[in-house]
């Protein structure tokens, strides 16, 4: 049985669980709160700071889209095989297929807007490789370990659309709208407060959570 100061401590570090109720009374929020000092990095990088104000260099942003079309279709990938592997439970074996479904249609959306009739063979820069070895990872992990894998850029691209001050007449402007409109929480939310249910459990998600932000951090570091 925890002691009364057992208790405490583990609320005070935000990963205890109890039967009746729990210190972290929504997971989801709780790992965007956690690391969003890693966001408000991302949000001040070089890069974003001039695609904001509209003097960043279109060769950098060329290169900045051929990396994230890499990524898409790597992904697109993994999620095909994650969709196929797990049966159960239901709701996990849904969100996969659902996020395949996604990403499969964002792919092709994307290699039709770029002229592309197949997959380019695209030179992964380092940052790309070893966010795509890490998702590997996850794929032999416990599949809801996946499914936080995939949050941090669900969610950052969102927050970063949203606090980046891109006016209408800057040519950027379109990578804002494109991103600013999505809802993560409509799949990951309900997942993630189900079955990260133990302070174990927590802690680990939001290790993932973490590496997968300093992963995006990376990625946009390198423009």
């Amino acid at each position: 049985m925890k002691t009364a100061a057992t208790f405490l401590a583990l609320c005070f570090l935000g990963y205890s669980y109890i039967s009746l109720g729990s210190c972290v009374e929504d997971v989801y929020e709780y790992l965007w709160q956690k690391n969003k000092d890693l966001a408000v990095q991302t949000l001040n990088l070089d890069f974003l700071r001039q695609m904001e104000s509209g003097s960043l260099q279109a060769e950098r942003y060329v290169n900045f889209t051929i990396q994230d079309i890499g990524y898409v279709l790597a992904v697109t990938k993994m999620l095909k095989r994650m969709s196929a592997e797990v049966s159960q439970p239901d709701d996990i074996r849904d969100f996969m297929k659902g996020r395949f479904a996604s990403y499969k249609s964002f792919g092709e959306l994307l290699l039709n807007m770029y002229f592309f009739k197949a997959e380019p063979p695209i030179q992964r820069i380092p940052a790309l490789r070893n966010y795509l070895l890490y998702y590997r990872y996850l794929m032999l992990e416990e599949p809801i370990y996946f499914v936080v894998g995939l949050l941090p850029c669900a969610r950052l691209w969102v927050w970063l659309a949203n606090n980046l001050n891109i006016p209408p007449t800057n040519a950027y402007f379109t990578w804002k709208v494109d991103n600013m409109g999505g809802h993560p929480e409509k799949h990951y939310k309900a997942l993630l407060n189900k079955y990260l249910n133990t302070a174990d459990k927590v802690a680990k998600a939001n290790a993932v959570f973490r590496d997968q932000m300093q992963n995006e951090y990376k990625f946009f570091l390198t423009f």
